[in-house]
């Protein structure tokens, strides 16, 4: 190999038009890394033999141990069509409901992804999952559809009943990408004539493409006749290697950053289009000014963190004096990497459109980068939130130092999972997506950390809400000359879905935006309310009513902390509220600025909403979630009944062949251990997967048990919680 892949690398991030960005992403267990393990192999990355075995992108202990993949894992590689080199940045994501929050963050650094659906179990509620997450932060998609080998020899389908299989696996996908993307829905749907589907086994290491068929002279009939015994199938991965046709199709259909960058910035990045920043972010410009995303956090046991993700704008040097938008402070980049599975180069510079990662920043992901201070990056939010909670602490009383600094470094590592320290009482709070989720962190605790552990048994994050419209109520400070006025009420269903739905965007509105105003006036709010909109946060809306305030501008950053706060600890449980409007109706302030700073506002704002909740029929939320079960047939009654030991409602129950595939929305609260009661319940061949988490009005009669019961846990007394 007379060039080394490192100098090809080098010699093609510097060309845009040749460089793909892309993702894999599908359901658990649909044969994602061993699909990504081919790519590599074919590359000339790792030994062919290994491909499929090695799992060079799962290089965790777990997850070797677990066979799933937990962490995304970025690779760079060199690709080529007739005489052409094309650079290809593939990210390998996880299929796990669990770890979603890794796709979606992996999603923001790329422009296309590869959709990876199995060819005997069809669309999956993760596959839906992971391309809504795509296709919310425009990112384009080809289909490919794996396992095809089962279809031959598990189910001995013939070749036109496996077309009809795959047509309607196409049409489903179709279907759903003109249902979440309405305005790319048309033209990024995937067909198998335009050569955006292929079909095949990851595992046998062969893809097809019509294009490709045709071109090579390939007939399905050949492929069948392959698994008739013999190994036939190895001559169809020389004929059709799978890196040769995917990699083809990424080449020919994904868009290359320049191309990309014009019509995702303005949906993923809210500033001035037309200003320089915003003119270097859509042209992915290597001389603009320089903006990097972080999204994701590394940590390398020689060189700290490493912050990998996507340079949109300039070129990135290392020693280049930097500005942290989200953290407001400047610091230095020390070194600029670009990654080979789990190894990675040092490199002087690397221009925009490049996947990379840099050294020397200790940020969060989601972090935009600049030299000068600019708009970020809008935050990218993860599809669903974390519901269930452990307590945490260091069994050896010496190691808490330790702890606290693991924590924060997990807390880095995925930024789904959060951490709470309380410094007061000692006590740390792991919130996580799932039973699996937190326990694969408590496991990377131990045996990646070092640091023994013991936890609490899982605890459910419940959610706060009001049902009516409260009275006007009065915030007083400290010193009694700063007063503020605040109603509350319930926000409309409209206004949930569309900041779900991420039409609306979760920021502090800084000056007048025409299209957001126009957004909610659509919703139904008149044209003054909707230009009084100062915050939208966690799906809850902060409005000034306002009028004539002269020192408005030097307070309102501080209502907006404190309405945050009280957002983030509700007044019936201090749990996270939802679906609430608070409106700031009138203030009287102090004349002199110094007897209205942080230590007067700060607690009169508050207690003034607070107040107003407590008169608005506060309520507790649980979190349900939506499960997708699967069984054979016999044991459909064992699922109902467990089903209603549970309080949970069944939603729909269909029989595919011998299996029977449940629907039910069962209580967060009631599910510990349901993984391995529904293995008993059906002599260890039942799944289930989750498809959707809502909250939905905790049951009258638990309401002050539950209540009481978070209240004891938290030691928080009835003082305590009116204040």
């Amino acid at each position: 190999m007379a060039e080394k892949m490192v100098d090809k690398v080098m010699r093609l991030n510097k060309e845009p038009s040749q460089i793909r960005n892309i993702a894999i992403c599908a359901h658990i267990d649909h044969g994602k890394t061993t699909f990504s393990d081919n790519l590599l192999a074919g590359c000339g990355m790792m030994s062919e033999d290994l491909a499929g075995k090695a799992c060079i992108l799962d290089f965790h202990e777990d997850e070797k141990e677990r066979g799933i993949t937990i962490d995304s894992a970025s690779v760079s590689m060199v690709h080529q069509v007739k005489d052409k080199e094309f650079l290809i940045n593939l990210i390998d994501t996880p299929g796990h409901v669990d770890f979603g929050g890794d796709v979606t963050r992996a999603m923001r650094a790329v422009d296309g992804a590869i959709v990876l659906c199995c060819a005997s179990e069809g669309i999956m509620p993760q596959t839906e999952t992971v391309l809504r997450q795509a296709l919310k932060e425009r990112v384009r998609p080809v289909l490919f559809i794996n396992k095809v080998d089962r279809l031959i020899k598990e189910l001995q389908l013939s070749p036109e009943q496996m077309q009809e299989r795959f047509i309607n696996i196409i049409n489903e996908v179709n279907k759903l990408i003109k249902d979440i993307s309405p305005e790319y829905g048309e033209k990024w749907q995937v067909s198998v004539q335009d050569g955006s589907v292929a079909f095949g086994s990851a595992f046998h290491n062969w893809a097809l493409s019509f294009p490709y068929m045709k071109e090579n002279n390939i007939t399905f009939k050949e492929i069948i006749e392959a698994y008739d015994g013999t190994e036939k199938y190895k001559e169809i991965a020389k004929k059709a290697p799978i890196h040769k046709v995917i990699l083809d199709i990424v080449v020919e259909h994904l868009p290359n950053p320049i191309e990309a960058q014009g019509y995702r910035i303005p949906k993923i990045w809210h500033g001035d289009i037309e200003s320089a920043v915003g003119k270097g972010l859509t042209n992915c410009d290597p001389n603009g000014p320089l903006f990097f995303v972080i999204t994701k956090i590394v940590v390398d046991p020689q060189a700290g963190e490493i912050s990998a993700g996507r340079l949109f704008s300039g070129t990135m040097k290392r020693g280049t004096e930097v500005y942290l938008n989200r953290a407001k402070q400047h610091t230095r980049i020390q070194q600029v990497y670009i990654y080979n599975g789990a190894k990675k180069e040092i490199l002087d510079n690397v221009p925009a459109g490049n996947i990379i990662g840099i050294s020397g920043v200790k940020a969060f992901p989601g972090e935009s980068i600049t030299i000068e201070e600019s708009e970020p990056m809008e935050a990218i939010t993860h599809i669903f939130d974390p519901v269930i909670t452990k307590a945490i602490e260091a069994k050896n009383p010496a190691d808490l130092p330790k702890l606290i600094e693991v924590l924060r470094m997990v807390a880095k590592e995925d930024p789904t999972v959060k951490v709470e320290i309380n410094e007061e009482t000692g006590e740390h709070l792991l919130h996580g997506m799932g039973e699996l989720h937190l326990e694969v962190i408590e496991n990377r605790i131990r045996s990646e950390k070092g640091v023994e552990v013991k936890t609490s048994s899982p605890i459910v994050v419940y959610r706060e809400t009001i049902t009516k419209n409260s009275i006007e109520v009065e915030g007083k400070s400290p010193n009694k000359h700063n007063k503020y006025y605040f109603i509350v009420e319930p926000l409309s269903e409209e206004v949930v879905k569309a900041v779900k739905a991420g039409d609306i965007p979760e920021m502090r509105i800084k000056k007048k935006d025409l299209e957001l105003r126009n957004k909610f006036t659509a919703l139904g709010f008149p044209t003054k309310d909707a230009e009084g909109i100062k915050d939208i946060y966690k799906g809850n809306l902060f409005m000034d009513k306002t009028r004539g305030q002269v020192h408005l501008g030097e307070v309102i950053e501080m209502i907006l902390d404190m309405f945050e706060d009280v957002m983030d600890n509700g007044p019936l449980a201090r749990e996270p509220c939802q679906k609430v409007l608070v409106r700031l109706m009138d203030m009287t302030l102090h004349e002199d600025a110094i007897h209205r700073g942080p230590a007067q506002t700060y607690p009169a704002v508050r207690e003034g909403i607070r107040g107003a909740m407590m008169q608005a029929a506060p309520m507790l939320l649980e979190p349900l979630q939506i499960l997708h079960i699967e069984a054979p047939n016999e044991y459909m009654g064992e699922i109902s009944k467990l089903i209603s030991n549970k309080r949970g409602q069944l939603l729909d129950m269909q029989q595919e062949g011998t299996i029977v595939v449940v629907k039910a929305k069962m209580p967060v609260g009631e599910m510990f251990g349901w993984s391995s009661e529904l293995r008993s319940a059906t002599g260890g061949r039942g799944n289930s997967s989750l498809i959707d988490q809502v909250f939905e009005k905790l049951p009258e009669d638990l309401q002050q048990k539950i209540r009481g019961q978070i209240v004891s846990r938290k030691g928080l007394s009835e003082g305590q919680l009116g204040a």
